[in-house]
């Protein structure tokens, strides 16, 4: 085991301190949330709701689950879809990266470093800040972290017409995958 407790604790209590100081309006009702089928861990502003389909991912049919809801004038979103095959990350994350950008009318944004603690390393993933359009012509901005562990496949999105900051750097920065 390679785990590391107190380095592991002083991550949460740093993330989990950001939430606090970002926490200053009632609307953001912060939370742990757990995946079912899955050892991720994240915090979210509100109880999302999940919802899950079969989508085609990277060519192949996929069951995927969007957990989401709405607070503070933005809406907080995890997508994992299990694509079955370690050769089928990296396109499944392109793809995800792909129709994030679609959805606000960009094109696929390069991506930031991305430290998520147990997370399996991928060259497709990373994260990026995109201004776009939502479908009625509003100006929308995202936040969007694409991560994987095994064959899941994750999307952690925050969207909403302006991004503050610190909210979301504690919704990033919570999420952990346990050893």
């Amino acid at each position: 085991m390679t785990a590391n407790p107190p380095r592991h604790a002083a991550r949460l209590l740093s993330a989990l301190a950001m939430v606090s100081l970002a926490a200053c309006t009632p609307t953001l009702d912060w939370r742990e949330m757990r995946p079912e089928g899955t050892t991720a861990q994240l915090l979210f502003p509100c109880r999302p709701k999940s919802q899950q389909r079969q989508v085609e991912l990277a060519g192949r049919p996929t069951a995927m689950v969007l957990y989401a809801c709405d607070a503070g004038d933005r809406t907080w979103a995890l997508i994992k879809a299990d694509v079955g095959d370690p050769t089928r990350v990296g396109a499944a994350l392109q793809a995800l990266r792909g129709a994030a950008a679609a959805n606000v009318g960009v094109a696929p944004p390069p991506l930031g470093p991305l430290a998520i603690p147990g997370a399996t390393p991928s060259d497709a993933g990373g994260s990026a800040r995109i201004d776009g359009r939502r479908a009625d012509g509003h100006p929308v901005q995202m936040r969007l972290a694409l991560f994987a562990r095994g064959t899941q496949v994750f999307q952690a999105t925050v969207i909403g017409e302006h991004l503050a900051g610190e909210a979301e750097d504690g919704y990033f920065a919570s999420i952990r995958f346990d050893p």
